[in-house]
């Protein structure tokens, strides 16, 4: 029996151990583990869940300039599980937020009934005077109006407008970008949002907010580019007075480093204010140095030549018979801007012949010419870091027609983006080099630590040094009296460059008669080049007659240059003569006689 109750006696304390030890643990769980979720359960039942936004990275330029910021700004909330009286909140508050009585009392209500805790009543800012008013107005109702509050949030100011828009982008009401950089780079510029809850008492003034019941918002990186902003205006600039001057239905120019692949300006036309979004046409958000395809026209005409130089099938100085412009082939015939007799490859170049090319084509046969146009990068894209590039559209040999091998070496039956053609041209001023063009230079954290610096990258080497050696030669005499870009001459400096005038093509098929796509890709001083220059217009109105590469584009280019020069001190290489400075009505008089 003794045995019995000790059992018992033994059983029941352990019994009463584990039972006390599971309301113990029970009660460490609650007050100890799970203390901060059910303290921010609690809060998120009688407190207001203030969202800290955290700053968006700022987007600046290679000098560290501001491209886009950020404006602090306070937005108007509703806290829907603690609005009373919607209708009576809305009539005392309305006024002071500029709002009709009725829509605002909407809101209110459907915040209401749907118990939501974060409705935001007016997208655009409020001053610092309007809600303090709004306080006072909430306090004197000793509780009977509550459940607006005024969040601390940001709107994303862009300080030189349309400068460079279709590549910097703009926000969504979301805050997440919808084109360029605040687009692509929007994993690195959004930041976290963090939080911190607040309490009110019944006379709707603020209490102790909850102490440890918040979190800090991140903050975005800034992302810095290659473009420099004094490059950017000159280039603009003349871009505006081109447009106003030539009308044409498109423009564009884009600067790059050749050695580095640098991205230093970049602009399109039409364009569009970054900071005035709502008024941005379709058209004007188009980033067209990526998502244009044209025709290049004679520019293209590097790939042919340097192609033959490189393969060793003709030197500078191998003669072409350029058949007194009238050359036949496949049934067809293929004509130059002017007869023309014996060239050298030197000559076929300088001169732009479009004979010359095709015959340069036929040396190097479908399948290798085939190649040095995928080499130089065409029908690929280039790998920038923004969004909505496009391959352009080159098609294999087996695709080609029996006149393809003629026509492509001038340009047609291919289409480019312009980026492609500028970044093509630097591989004959860098040495032979395809380099993937940069505009994203460097990622900084809030801290100013770096987050990730992107470096030149070589893609694959195209031509030997020697042959764009060869090839610069010639580009330089395009230049000259005796090629078809005069009007693109700078005093003081070897410019070496190409134009290009491509046919318009007919979207009922052929060719648009007198409607062009003129443009100049060169570089500048041709045998240590600090910049490439795209310029390129699409069928621009002129009153002397038919637009050419040589007469718009070429004087344009010189103009950016010349400032360009000025901008970045660079000093006279080559002697200047008075004619140097003899008006630009000559040159283009002079250009007309010799296009490409």
């Amino acid at each position: 029996m003794r045995w019995d109750a000790q059992t018992r006696a033994v059983t029941v304390c352990f019994g009463l151990v584990a039972i006390f030890s599971a309301y113990s643990y029970r009660l460490i769980y609650l007050q100890v583990i799970k203390h901060d979720d059910y303290t921010a359960l609690a809060a998120e039942k009688h407190v207001h869940k203030q969202i800290i936004r955290a700053r968006r990275g700022i987007i600046r330029d290679c000098h560290r300039e501001p491209l886009a910021d950020n404006l602090p700004v306070r937005l108007a909330i509703a806290d829907g599980s603690h609005i009373r009286d919607p209708i009576a909140l809305a009539q005392a508050i309305a006024g002071e937020l500029e709002m009709d009585p009725g829509d605002l009392a909407d809101k209110l209500t459907a915040a209401k009934q749907n118990n939501k805790e974060y409705v935001v009543l007016k997208r655009k800012e409020v001053s610092e005077e309007t809600s303090d008013h709004v306080r006072k107005i909430i306090s004197d109702s000793k509780g009977k109006l509550r459940g607006i509050y005024f969040d601390p949030d940001f709107v994303r100011v862009y300080p030189n407008g349309p400068l460079l828009a279709q590549v910097i982008g703009f926000l969504d009401r979301e805050h997440k970008g919808k084109l360029g950089i605040e687009m692509a780079m929007q994993e690195f510029l959004q930041g976290s949002d963090g939080y911190r809850y607040s309490e009110q008492d019944r006379t709707g003034r603020e209490l102790v907010q909850y102490r440890g019941q918040e979190k800090a918002a991140k903050n975005g990186c800034d992302v810095v580019l290659t473009v420099d902003l004094g490059l950017q205006t000159i280039v603009e600039q003349e871009l505006d007075a081109a447009w106003a001057e030539y009308q044409p239905k498109m423009a564009t120019a884009i600067m790059v480093r050749p050695q580095t692949g640098e991205i230093l300006a970049i602009a399109s036309r039409p364009t569009f204010d970054c900071n005035n979004i709502r008024e941005a046409t379709d058209d004007a958000q188009k980033n067209r140095p990526i998502v244009d395809m044209i025709e290049p026209g004679s520019t293209f005409k590097i790939v042919a030549t340097s192609a033959a130089l490189e393969e060793k099938l003709v030197t500078p100085d191998t003669t072409i018979f350029c058949e007194n412009g009238h050359f036949q082939y496949a049934g067809r015939v293929l004509r130059d801007a002017h007869p023309m007799g014996v060239l050298t490859v030197h000559q076929v170049l300088a001169k732009s012949s479009n004979i010359g090319a095709a015959k340069l084509a036929l040396q190097l046969g479908e399948s290798r010419f085939y190649q040095y146009i995928r080499l130089y990068g065409f029908g690929e894209r280039t790998g920038i870091s923004l969004p909505g590039e496009i391959p352009g559209l080159v098609n294999p040999p087996y695709r080609w027609s029996k006149l393809d091998i003629t026509r492509i070496p001038m340009g047609q039956s291919v289409a480019v983006t312009p980026l492609q053609m500028v970044i093509a041209m630097s591989v004959v001023a860098n040495g032979g080099n395809l380099l993937k063009p940069m505009i994203v230079s460097q990622i900084v954290d809030s801290d100013g630590r770096t987050v990730a610096n992107y470096s030149p990258e070589i893609v694959r080497r195209v031509v030997s040094a020697n042959t764009a050696q060869k090839v610069v030669a010639a580009l330089k005499d395009v230049v000259s009296k005796e090629g078809t870009a005069q009007g693109a001459a700078v005093p003081g400096f070897a410019v070496a460059g190409k134009t290009g005038t491509a046919q318009k093509i007919d979207p009922r098929g052929g060719y648009l008669e007198g409607r062009y796509v003129v443009s100049f890709v060169g570089f500048m001083p041709a045998d240590d080049p600090k910049f490439t220059l795209l310029v390129l217009l699409d069928d621009p109105v002129m009153k002397q007659g038919k637009a050419f590469g040589g007469t718009v584009a070429g004087p344009i280019f010189a103009k950016i240059a010349k400032r360009v020069a000025d901008y970045l001190d660079l000093q006279p290489t080559e002697p200047t003569t008075p004619s140097d400075s003899g008006t630009e009505n000559k040159k283009v008089v002079s250009t007309l006689r010799s296009h490409d």
